[in-house]
């Protein structure tokens, strides 16, 4: 009898260990085919983050590019050297995604530098549809882009090199050193605005710019305007209307369709964006402020139509001005940049139709102001 128990129990305990050893073993081999599998994994996961669409896209843009006889591509070393190695005191913008430098050439030329962010995706998208748009565009009213460097990460943009700023210094930056511009002069840019809006949109390819504002507005030493920073404008079909997925534009120069929701882009977008301008411009009111209309608050469209309404264009223009005989050309200006801004897109007029307003206006004095 207990030796029959002893048998049990040895082969319960033989049983036991067993089981154990086949559990052991079945837990190595999942182990073993979870650490073969998990490299697999990981390549995978790594070749997606790094798949070659940004960098076949920027191969693309250079092998396009590089051989247009208007850019050059100039030397990192080259761009650092002009820039100070990209000091703080040569910073003369700030462009979208990227910050812009007045920069010496070693062959004495005096160039505009943007140094777009490199840890950005869009800093990548900017230097495309900068280059793209850029690379092609002939007119005075338009900035030029003169070279470029591209190598990993970094992106840059060489443009020339426009002397008097941009126009939100000029409105919105009060300097002792020179006094603010006179009517003449600011429908003297505004004209220029409209000229180059003008010539974009009649391409056989439309270019639509999407950020039209104060700061995008070069002024060189007649004051003749530069439209910059091309990094949200897209070329469209005149046969089909272009949808973006992605948000554009500045408050306070949105049209209603945009702040509404609606990512449709067309011409209709910039005249409206030009029309904020106008305003800007003869106001030197910021448009993302409300203005004040007795004790209201209002918007500037709604602003600019009351005065307009009540018959108090001459009010709107900057006090600091000294408007003298140009009642008629504000009225025209108001009246224009009121059109321009029609909640209703068809109901805006086209850019064409807007530089022969402008172009018929009368100036009681000439449009510079040399200082």
């Amino acid at each position: 009898m207990e030796h029959a128990f002893l048998a049990i129990v040895a082969a319960t305990a033989s049983f036991f260990v067993v089981m154990l050893l086949l559990a052991a073993a079945i837990l190595l081999c999942q182990h073993h085919r979870n650490s073969t599998k998990a490299p697999t994994r990981s390549t995978s996961q790594i070749r997606t983050r790094s798949a070659p669409h940004r960098d076949a896209s920027s191969r693309s843009v250079l092998e396009n590019w590089s051989s247009d006889p208007n850019l050059i591509k100039i030397s990192w070393e080259e761009l650092a050297r002009a820039t100070d190695n990209f000091s703080p005191h040569l910073i003369v913008g700030d462009g979208s995604f990227g910050l812009v430098y007045k920069a010496r050439l070693s062959n004495g030329a005096t160039v505009a530098v943007k140094k777009l962010s490199p840890d950005a995706f869009q800093g990548f998208r900017e230097f495309t549809a900068e280059m793209e748009t850029l690379s092609r565009l002939r007119h005075p009213n338009i900035v030029k882009i003169l070279g470029y460097w591209a190598s990993g990460p970094e992106r840059l943009l060489v443009y020339e090199f426009i002397e008097k700023g941009n126009l939100d210094q000029w409105l919105h930056e009060p300097d002792l050193s020179r006094s603010p511009l006179p009517w003449p002069t600011r429908v003297h840019i505004i004209r220029g605005v409209a000229h180059g809006l003008s010539y974009l949109h009649g391409l056989d390819k439309p270019v639509i710019h999407r950020d039209i504002k104060a700061s995008n507005i070069l002024l060189d030493s007649n004051f003749q305007a530069h439209i910059a920073d091309f990094g949200l404008a897209r070329r469209i079909d005149n046969t089909r209307t272009h949808v973006s997925t992605q948000f554009a534009g500045t408050m306070g120069y949105m049209p209603p369709e945009y702040i509404e929701g609606s990512n449709v882009a067309n011409t209709k977008v910039d005249v409206y964006s030009f029309g904020i301008l106008m305003i800007e411009t003869a106001s030197s009111h910021r448009p993302n402020l409300p203005m004040k209309l007795g004790t209201d608050d209002i918007g500037m469209v709604q602003w600019a139509r009351k005065m307009k309404e009540n018959n108090a264009e001459m009010e709107m223009v900057d006090v600091n001005i000294g408007l003298r005989g140009e009642e008629e050309s504000v009225k025209e200006y108001v009246r224009i940049a009121c059109e321009c801004t029609r909640e209703m897109q068809k109901e805006r007029p086209e850019m064409p139709q807007v530089v022969q307003w402008l172009d018929s206006m009368s100036l009681s004095t000439k449009p510079f102001h040399l200082v």
